[in-house]
């Protein structure tokens, strides 16, 4: 049975994000324009400005190209369309390897936007990358488990946890981001108990995303959960709504309205 939660009316910070922890659960949608993050405004407690972008709307066939340029581009739609979430900057591939670069790039995020975080792949090999800029003033949002950055070095996308030893190898991975000052963490494709023994293991909020209802959010591809993008649906995405069909049936009666000059009428002229 679902519950009526309340609007959120005020801003959304790092300090609200972390009381959240084993307290109530946090929203989290991915959003790449003012428009769409002006509907998203007020109904999630954070915003993803993420690199899926590249796949969603650059029609890519993974995230790898997108660049540092795009991604503050649309964090700048995003932040002028949403004022209430706690907004992330996915840093794209090749944006943060190494701390000078990776410094560099996020100094970059904060200056040109009003994003108040950004988000890193990697785990323990990339917990010095997260360290740096935390001791720099910028908050980072961690991400293990199944990481699209990792795509071809990986060879494919790969669920994570299937045994005790890759558990263990996540759950020292989420305690060194924890230990380098990660605010929270994504948790993506990993089996859920997986999931549970890392969201346990660490104090501060786990977002999942594939990984079951045990972490201490969920996040989505706005794209993917309103049915807009057909290529291909992952086992992990709910459909809350029909987008493309809507879409398409909207244009077929417009089509008609206009071929039979049924539109515009009196009413849309002037």
């Amino acid at each position: 049975m679902s519950i009526h939660t309340p609007k959120i009316e005020k801003k959304v910070t790092l300090t609200s994000i972390a009381k959240m922890k084993g307290k109530e659960p946090i929203t989290m949608v991915t959003a790449y324009d003012a428009l769409f993050a002006q509907l998203f405004d007020g109904e999630v407690e954070m915003i993803l400005v993420g690199d899926s972008l590249n796949m969603s709307f650059l029609g890519k066939e993974d995230t790898l190209s997108a660049t540092m340029d795009q991604m503050i581009y649309h964090t700048q739609a995003v932040c002028n369309g949403a004022k209430l979430p706690l907004i992330v900057l996915d840093m794209p591939f090749g944006s943060y390897t190494s701390e000078e670069v990776a410094i560099r790039n996020a100094n970059r995020a904060y200056q040109e936007t009003a994003a108040q975080a950004v988000k890193v792949e990697g785990g323990k090999e990339r917990a010095h990358i997260v360290k740096a800029l935390t001791q720099n003033s910028i908050a980072v949002l961690g991400h293990i488990g199944l990481m699209p950055q990792f795509l071809r070095s990986d060879g494919g996308y790969k669920i994570r946890g299937k045994d005790a030893e890759d558990i263990a190898s996540l759950i020292e991975d989420a305690k060194a981001l924890e230990a380098a000052g990660a605010f929270a963490l994504v948790v993506e494709g990993v089996k859920s108990e997986a999931a549970q023994a890392i969201t346990k293991a660490v104090s501060i909020p786990t977002i999942g995303i594939g990984a079951g209802n045990s972490t201490d959010g969920q996040v989505l591809v706005w794209s993917d959960m309103f049915g807009f993008f057909e290529t291909f649906k992952p086992k992990f995405v709910k459909q809350y709504g029909e987008g493309a069909q809507m879409i398409r049936k909207g244009l077929e009666n417009y089509r008609n309205e206009v071929k039979d000059r049924s539109f515009p009428n009196e009413d849309y002229t002037y």
